[in-house]
C-alpha cells in the first residue's frame, strides 16, 4: 500500500483534501486588483482568515508580498530600531532574521543561539527589547512550547515568524505583537503571499516611529509616516494573484467546514502521533528535537541514527538522504521528504492538518524499504 496522496513537503504544503482547481471561481480571473469587486474579495479572505484563526478583533492583519519572508522582513524594516532587539535563532529562518537585522539594518542585535534540536534559554528574553522569534522552527523541527517567557507587560515589540505554526498550533495572541504566516504552509495555499497580523501596539509604533533607513516599496507599511490602514481592508502594495487568493480563501472555507481551529490542531496532532509510533519502534532512526516538550507537529524533522549513515562524512550523509529520496518518488509512495538543504541531513516529514493520519501511517513501511536499499548500496 502506498500513501493515497504523497505530498509531505513542509512547503509549498499539501492542498486540502478534496481539491480541484475546478472548485475555484473563475469570475475575477483578469480582473484588475483595484477593482472594488476584487478588493472585496481580498476583504473576504482577510475576515476569513481572522475567523479560522481567532484573530483578536483589535489586531489588524494586511497582506504582503514575498510570502511569510517578506511579511517578517516588512515588520523588521517597518518597526525596529526605536530600542534594542533581541533575535532568537535556534534554526535556519531565525539566523537570517539575524543577519538581516545585523547586516542589513545595521542594528547590533542580542541573538540568543542554540545547537540544531535545542531551544535557547527562553528566560533570557528582555521585556524592556524589541523580540523576533520563530514560533515552529520549520527546518529544525523544534517549537517553543508556549509563550510564557513573554512579558505581558513588556514594553518592548514581539514579532512571531509563525508561518508553520499558525493554523496548526495555540498561539498566544496577548503575548504577541506582530504573527506572521504564508498561504503555502499549514492550509496548502498557494506560494507568494504572506500575512501580517498585527496588535495596537503594533499600530501605533508604525504611527509614532520612523525608521532610520529608507524602506523598499514592497515592504512599506506605512503611508505619510503613519500605518497605511488600507492594507487592511483588501488593497495590496503590489499586484497580487488573485487565484492565489481564491485558493486561500477556498482553503479557509474547508478549514471552517472541517471544525475550525481546534479540528485543524487536532488533525495536525493526530499526523504526529502517527508518524511518531512508527520513529518509536524503528532503530534506525530518531528526533532531531532533543527535547519532546519542544518536538514540531507539523515540519518534523528526523535523523539518521544507524552508525553506518552516522559515521559517514557530511556530504556522503546529504547523498545517503537524496538516494532514499529518490527510492521513495521513484515508486510514487512520497515526495520532498529530505531536510531543508541548510538544516543537518536528514528527513523531514510535513504533518500538518491538511495530510491524512492514515496516509502518515503507510509512509513507515516505505521509508524503511528506502533505509534498507540505500544502506545495502554504501
Amino acid at each position: 500500500m502506498k500513501p493515497a496522496r504523497p505530498w509531505f513537503s513542509a512547503g509549498p504544503t499539501a492542498k486540502r483534501p478534496g481539491w480541484s482547481s475546478q472548485a475555484l471561481p473563475h469570475v475575477l480571473l483578469g480582473r484588475g486588483i483595484r477593482a472594488p469587486e476584487v478588493v472585496e474579495r481580498f476583504a473576504h479572505g482577510l475576515k476569513l482568515t481572522r475567523d479560522v484563526l481567532k484573530v483578536p478583533d483589535d489586531y489588524v492583519l494586511a497582506y504582503l508580498p514575498g510570502s511569510d519572508t517578506g511579511a517578517v522582513e516588512a515588520a523588521l524594516w517597518g518597526l525596529l530600531g526605536s530600542r534594542p532587539v533581541q533575535v532568537v535563532a535556534f534554526e535556519n529562518f531565525g539566523q537570517t532574521w539575524a543577519q538581516d537585522v545585523r547586516d542589513h539594518l545595521k542594528i547590533e542585535p542580542e541573538i540568543l543561539e542554540a545547537p540544531w534540536g535545542e531551544l535557547p534559554d527562553m528566560s533570557a528574553v528582555d521585556p524592556g527589547k524589541d523580540v523576533v522569534f520563530p514560533w515552529n522552527g520549520t527546518t529544525s523541527g523544534v517549537r517553543v512550547p508556549n509563550a510564557d517567557f513573554i512579558s505581558a507587560d513588556r514594553s518592548g515589540l514581539v514579532i512571531c515568524d509563525a508561518t508553520s505554526a499558525a493554523f496548526a498550533m495555540d498561539l498566544d495572541w496577548p503575548k504577541l505583537d506582530v504573527v506572521t504566516f504564508s498561504f503555502q504552509k499549514a492550509l496548502g495555499g498557494e506560494a507568494g503571499i504572506g500575512i501580517a497580523a498585527l496588535s495596537p501596539r503594533a499600530v501605533e509604533r508604525l504611527d509614532t516611529h520612523t525608521p532610520p533607513w529608507p524602506v523598499p516599496k514592497v515592504l512599506r507599511l506605512t503611508e505619510k509616516g503613519r500605518f497605511n490602514r488600507a492594507l487592511a481592508t483588501g488593497t495590496m502594495i503590489n499586484t497580487f494573484s488573485i487565484w492565489t487568493l481564491e485558493d486561500w480563501i477556498d482553503a479557509l472555507e474547508w478549514a471552517a467546514r472541517a471544525g475550525g481551529l481546534e479540528t485543524l490542531i487536532a488533525r495536525t496532532d493526530a499526523n504526529a502521533a502517527a508518524l511518531d509510533q512508527w520513529v518509536q519502534r524503528t532503530d534506525w532512526v530518531d528526533y532531531l528535537a532533543v527535547d519532546p516538550a519542544t518536538r514540531s507537529t507539523t515540519s518534523v524533522c528526523l535523523k539518521i541514527i544507524d552508525p553506518r549513515v552516522t559515521g559517514l562524512d557530511p556530504a556522503e550523509r546529504y547523498n545517503f538522504v537524496q538516494r532514499m529520496k529518490a527510492l521513495v518518488e521513484g515508486e510514487g509512495a512520497a515526495f520532498d521528504i529530505e531536510g531543508h538543504r541548510n538544516a543537518p541531513a536528514g528527513l523531514r516529514i510535513w504533518c500538518g492538518c491538511t495530510v491524512e493520519a492514515e496516509d502518515v501511517r503507510t509512509l513507515g513501511p516505505w521509508l524503511d524499504w528506502a533505509f534498507a536499499v540505500a544502506v545495502a548500496e554504501l
